[in-house]
This record gives C-alpha cells, sequence and structure tokens, in this order.
C-alpha cells in the first residue's frame, strides 16, 4: 500500500509521461483520480461487489494459473478488476485503451457498467513492447526500459542496444503508426544503420531533431570512438574524513540502491578515471576522486567534485 505522498508522486510523473504523448489541451484532455469515487461507503462497496462472481474473476489467466498451482490470490487482487471496472462507471466511458495484458478487465469493465445501467464500452487493446534485450515485455522492474522522460542520449544509446530480431517490432508499433517519422527504408539499410534510423526517430518523437543529432554524436563519442562525453554532468560530494563512499555517490546520481550500487562496482562495472575499481573496492580517498569522471555500466557519467 503506498502512501497518499506517494501516491501523488507517481501520479505527477504518470502525467508528465503522457503529456509527451498526449495532447494537453484541457478543452481536449481531462484528468481524473479514482480518489474521487472509490472512497465510497461500505453499501456502494458492496453493490459493486455483487456484480461480479468469484468464478467470473477466477477465469482471468494468471488468477487461473495461480489457483491449478496452489498459489495463494488475495481478496486485495481479485478487488483490483472490479475497481477498476468502476472507473469507467464513473467516467462513463465510451472507449478504453490497454494493453493485451488488460484485455480481461477491460471486459469485465463493459460487465460491470451494464450491471449499472450504462451501454458497455468499446475496449482497444495494444500489443506489448518488448524489452531492450528482446524477449520479456519493457518494464521498469525488470530494468529493459526506455523511458519516455530519458534523456535523448539515454533513450539513443538504449536503442542502440535492442537485438536486430526485435527492431522490426519496434519498426511497427513506434514508427510505423506515426506521421513526421523519418520515413527510413528499412529494407535498403543495413541493420546498424536501420538501428541508428531507429533511434534518431525515437528521440526525435520524443524531443526533438536537434536532440536526435546530438544523442547520435554522443554515441558515436562514446561507444564508437570510446572516448568521453564532451559535456559531464559533475556530482558534487562532501569530504567525509578524506574517504568519499563511491557506492552512495552512484546510488544518488543515478537512483539505484546502494545495495545494487556495490553490486556494479563488484563486477567490474565502474570506472574512475581511466581505471575500472575492484571488486570491494566501494570507498576511495577525496583525493582520488576529486575532479574524475566517474562511469557506471555504459552510458552513465558523472565528473566527481570535491565542495569546497
Amino acid at each position: 500500500m503506498l502512501s497518499p505522498e506517494q501516491i501523488d508522486a507517481n501520479a505527477a510523473t504518470f502525467q508528465e509521461q503522457a503529456l509527451k504523448i498526449l495532447d494537453g489541451d484541457p478543452e481536449r484532455l481531462q484528468v481524473r483520480r479514482n480518489s474521487e469515487w472509490l472512497d465510497m461507503p461500505m453499501a456502494d462497496l458492496l453493490a459493486l461487489v455483487a456484480t461480479t462472481t468469484a468464478a467470473q474473476l477466477l477465469e482471468r489467466d494468471d488468477f487461473a494459473k495461480r489457483l491449478a498451482a496452489g498459489t495463494s490470490i488475495s481478496m486485495l487482487e481479485l478487488l483490483y478488476p472490479l475497481l477498476q471496472g468502476y472507473d469507467s462507471v464513473a467516467v462513463r466511458a465510451d472507449v478504453e485503451l490497454g494493453g493485451t495484458d488488460q484485455k480481461f478487465n477491460l471486459l469485465l469493465g463493459r460487465d460491470i457498467q451494464r450491471a449499472y445501467g450504462q451501454d458497455g464500452q468499446a475496449i482497444l487493446t495494444m500489443p506489448i513492447l518488448v524489452g531492450t534485450e528482446g524477449a520479456r515485455k519493457m518494464s521498469k522492474s525488470l530494468g529493459n526500459q526506455i523511458g519516455i522522460t530519458d534523456s535523448p542520449a539515454e533513450m539513443y544509446g538504449k536503442t542502440m542496444a535492442i537485438p536486430d530480431e526485435a527492431m522490426e517490432e519496434y519498426r511497427r508499433l513506434l514508427v510505423a503508426p506515426r506521421a513526421g517519422g523519418s520515413g527510413a527504408d528499412w529494407g535498403k539499410l543495413s541493420p546498424r544503420d536501420a538501428k541508428r534510423a531507429l533511434a534518431r526517430d525515437i528521440v526525435g518523437w520524443l524531443h526533438s531533431a536537434q536532440d536526435a543529432r546530438a544523442a547520435e554524436g554522443h554515441f558515436d563519442r562514446v561507444f564508437v570512438e570510446r572516448e568521453a562525453p564532451e559535456e559531464i554532468e559533475e556530482a558534487a560530494f562532501d569530504d567525509d574524513g578524506g574517504t568519499l563512499h563511491l557506492h552512495g555517490v552512484i546510488a544518488r546520481e543515478f537512483g539505484i540502491s546502494r545495495s545494487e550500487a556495490r553490486r556494479l562496482i563488484d563486477q567490474g562495472g565502474v570506472t574512475l578515471g581511466e581505471r575500472a575499481l575492484e571488486a570491494g573496492e566501494h570507498d576511495v580517498a577525496v583525493e582520488r576522486a576529486d575532479g574524475q569522471v566517474l562511469k557506471v555500466g555504459r552510458r552513465r557519467f558523472r565528473r566527481l567534485r570535491a565542495a569546497r
């Protein structure tokens, strides 16, 4: 269960991402919070629960598999499709859009609308885009996502990392349906050049054509020519008794946990200056770190500066 503060923060993030795609004109877009109607009296909740049977809910594919395997299903999980369905009642939805993995919930929303005397919504399902490894669905929890609000350089670099066999799906789902794409004839390009065209197109769509060109230049400098980026964001740190806890800096700067930062160091994925850090080298002398470039993985850089 998330706190109200966490929900507000997540909602702001979701809206920022959505407005990269949607027209934010208030004459055309309305943003609602389902706390407006889901904070309901017990009588209303019981009326909602009465619209659906347990058998209906257990027909959902993942519930059915877990039931067959003897894995527990919480009442909270069973309530979720009902509450999502009531959202459609509250806003009197004509159409609901979702991924193919949401088909059960979308259809249940139709049934719940009819139970409340409304016409059932039409549903529109979209294919699930695979992640940057080309196998599992794109998901932040799996770490295989290209974030809508990623920087141009990060977005370009992640796109260049997808396997060749996944490129056609990216083109079909992200490029082909949109006006203003690059128009590149992929059939006439090598896989490398086609992937560059895809990366430029995605960055140009979510940022700008100028950002796409700059991101490609950054990629060539860092990954082709093996040089540091021309511009590197600085990370200030306090002189803590002459020692810098690198795992703490990495966690703070790149939004990961300290344990994940330590793991990256131990696996040889972190470079300070010209040398990769050794396993267990989580702390270094301030004199050694000050002014040096910290490289985490292949695409993340910071220039370290001791606070004076």
